[in-house]
């Protein structure tokens, strides 16, 4: 297993990113206490894939969550104590996760970001709250609320809102009814078929075809050309970044020409580049975050960021921006409190992010809205909805 160590925090928001790897033996940072402390350090954990066909997401997340914490360090961190920042390589893995839970809650961390693989948040859940610390993950996937715990917090809508706008636009708006699926058998995918499936239901409408790839698939053909046959008005792709790529190259490919829609993975560089510019033109989005230029706080981070990393920011890096800069506050706003407390300063943190402002209810939903956006020329432009 491989273990990212932190690298020395920077004193400006504006750092590069330097990242080392030590043992998965050592505790980060040097620190084998088995409670989180009172003096030193804060010690705050990220966990994502940093290997593997998600790589990239876990990549995003990191920078985001960094960015965040060198602004905090650079003005004083917490009543003085400065902010740790370790970054854990789950996989993509449920197991690897849970393993890490265990760590991270033997080794004093107060705070979790991530994942943004939904099984993995799932599997890693009822280890954190049992040791009471508090995660805001990225994962989408409605099963993160079924697990109840009242530790788990989201920084971004689930599935279902993602789905139910895209329909409110794809059928409502545009009266495109003749809907084609494919997804993948993972809790991403799940989570969006059914979600999708739902609202679509609730409109009196079936998909014309209903195809379920695995994770790790990289040749549709047979799937696709089921879809083809359908002559669908709208492909709705249920897959993360990689594969949704994939799934789009191919399906141009064998000259299947409908609309590509989907949710946050298909508004990014990954799938962008993966698809192809010209096979991903007129892919429909919904996100609750389109650009790097809705606001003079996305204008700002997204300076900041590229700043940092010499990269445009996007969704997953706005997304643990946001979702670190509740944890702060909620610490600050609590007399750096951890466990229960800070669960309860985070539930009653309401906090103007970049993705809207976030209000958290019961479920740990904190925001509860998207928007749509299409591919144009390249770019993800938002577009009018009625």
């Amino acid at each position: 297993m491989i273990r990212f160590r932190r690298g020395r925090v920077v004193a400006s928001a504006l750092a590069v990113l330097a990242v080392g790897v030590g043992s998965a033996c050592s505790a980060p940072g040097g620190s084998s206490n088995s409670s989180a402390s009172t003096s030193g350090p804060i010690k705050m954990a990220v966990v994502n894939a940093q290997s593997g066909q998600l790589s990239s997401l876990g990549a995003w997340e990191y920078k985001g969550a960094k960015l965040a914490v060198d602004q905090w360090n650079a003005n004083g961190g917490i009543n003085g104590r400065k902010i740790q920042l370790d970054v854990f390589d789950d996989t993509g893995d449920p197991t690897t996760g849970t393993n890490l839970a265990r760590k991270i809650a033997s080794e004093g961390y107060v705070a979790m970001i991530g994942t943004a693989e939904s099984a993995v948040t799932v599997a890693m859940a009822p280890v954190l709250q049992q040791a009471k610390i508090p995660s805001i993950t990225s994962g989408q996937s409605p099963s993160i609320t079924a697990v109840k715990s009242p530790f788990q917090f989201l920084n971004g809508p689930t599935s279902t809102t993602y789905d139910e706008t895209l329909a409110k636009y794809l059928v409502d708006q545009k009266n495109l009814k003749n809907i084609a699926f494919i997804s993948n058998n993972g809790s991403y995918g799940k989570g969006e078929h059914d979600a999708f499936g739902k609202a679509l239901a609730d409109r009196g409408i079936k998909p014309v075809d209903d195809q379920v790839v695995t994770t790790d698939q990289k040749d549709f053909s047979a799937a696709l050309t089921s879809i083809r046959q359908k002559n669908p008005q709208v492909l709705f792709v249920g897959t993360e970044e990689v594969e949704a790529g994939l799934i789009v190259k191919q399906a141009r490919e064998l000259g299947l020409s409908a609309t590509v829609a989907g949710a946050a993975p298909m508004g990014t560089t990954v799938y962008l580049q993966t698809a192809g510019a010209a096979n991903a033109e007129g892919t429909v989005v919904s996100s609750p975050y389109l650009s790097n230029d809705t606001s003079d706080a996305s204008r700002s981070f997204a300076q900041a960021y590229k700043a940092a990393y010499n990269e445009e920011a996007e969704l997953h890096g706005a997304k643990s921006f946001d979702g670190t800069n509740i944890f702060l506050t909620a610490m600050k706003n609590s007399n750096a409190a951890t466990g229960q407390a800070l669960a309860d300063a985070i539930r009653s943190t309401k906090y103007p992010g970049l993705l809207g402002t976030f209000t958290f209810d019961e479920t740990g939903v904190g925001i509860h809205a998207t928007s749509i956006g299409v591919i144009t020329s390249g770019k993800l432009i938002a577009t009018a909805t009625s």
